[in-house]
């Protein structure tokens, strides 16, 4: 493989040795109303109204949900579950594949996402948030690692053609390079069928983001970049939501200034919605 389109060695080990799941989820994801969660409320709340915006009207569905890199987490897959027949998850860390495992299992001391599930069921006004955790765990088929810089992300396993792809703040952690990123970002894209929907979610201008004393590199990323870069993969853009840096106290953990989330679903590039958050 060329070279510009793997991690360095040092960079891997960064992951598996240091990068902790359960500190990093606290930093981020706790969906609380105190006042110095205030920022980590509203980027939660933003992914999970617009995924809520994409999957609750039934649009999309299928066989197959894959989520390329996702980390500890399960948020991203609270209003997609019923939609999709069996939901394939993946991380490159070791630890991370662990905590989905244990979440799955509901396993003693496993990350609580029964707020963000509440939330999703208020929202959404349908379901019980009994029901969507019974849903999500059965229909979670499998945890694979993942490497997006590689043509298989999931070598040495095959995973036949997803109706739905979702990657969150994974393939700027992922990439040293914008080169690095052309190239994983096409290898996810194969993954997809022909009519399938991708879903993805970001950082702009960002560097950096810390995870207890751990400092992680992430690859700065414009929006001008992105749109590039999937205009020369043939890809449509339905929608490209931006939500700007409040300029508060998660300065101090990682250093964006805005993050995104975008939808496609053809191989014509045209941008169809553009829209900015205040």
């Amino acid at each position: 493989m060329d070279e510009s389109r793997t991690l360095t060695n040092s960079d891997q080990e960064l992951y598996q040795s240091k990068f902790d799941p359960k500190t990093y989820l606290d930093n981020f994801y706790q969906l609380s109303d105190a006042p110095e969660q205030k920022d980590i409320r509203r980027f939660v709340t933003f992914v999970l109204c617009q995924l809520s915006q994409t999957f609750s009207t039934g649009k999309y569905r299928g066989k197959r949900l894959i989520e390329v890199g996702t980390g500890p987490n399960i948020h991203t897959l609270i209003s997609a579950c019923e939609h999709f027949e069996e939901i394939v998850v993946s991380d490159y860390t070791d630890s991370n594949r662990r905590e989905l495992e244990k979440w799955i299992r509901a396993e003693e001391g496993c990350f609580n996402w029964d707020a963000h599930i509440q939330f999703v069921c208020d929202l959404e006004g349908r379901r019980t948030p009994a029901v969507v955790k019974e849903t999500l765990r059965q229909k979670i088929k499998n945890v694979l690692k993942c490497d997006t810089n590689l043509e298989n992300p999931f070598q040495p396993v095959t995973v036949e053609p997803a109706d739905c792809i979702i990657s969150s703040l994974c393939l700027e952690a992922a990439c040293k390079d914008q080169e690095a990123y052309r190239h994983s970002l096409g290898a996810m894209v194969g993954l997809l069928r022909p009519g399938g929907v991708l879903v993805m979610i970001g950082d702009l201008n960002e560097t950096f983001y810390i995870v207890g004393e751990e400092r992680f590199p992430v690859l700065s990323l414009s929006q001008d970049f992105i749109k590039k870069t999937l205009c020369e993969l043939g890809l449509s853009i339905q929608h490209f939501i931006l939500q700007k840096d409040e300029g508060t106290e998660l300065k101090s953990k990682c250093n964006y200034e805005a993050y995104f989330y975008l939808t496609y679903w053809d191989v014509r590039c045209s941008f169809k919605k553009i829209s900015v958050i205040p």
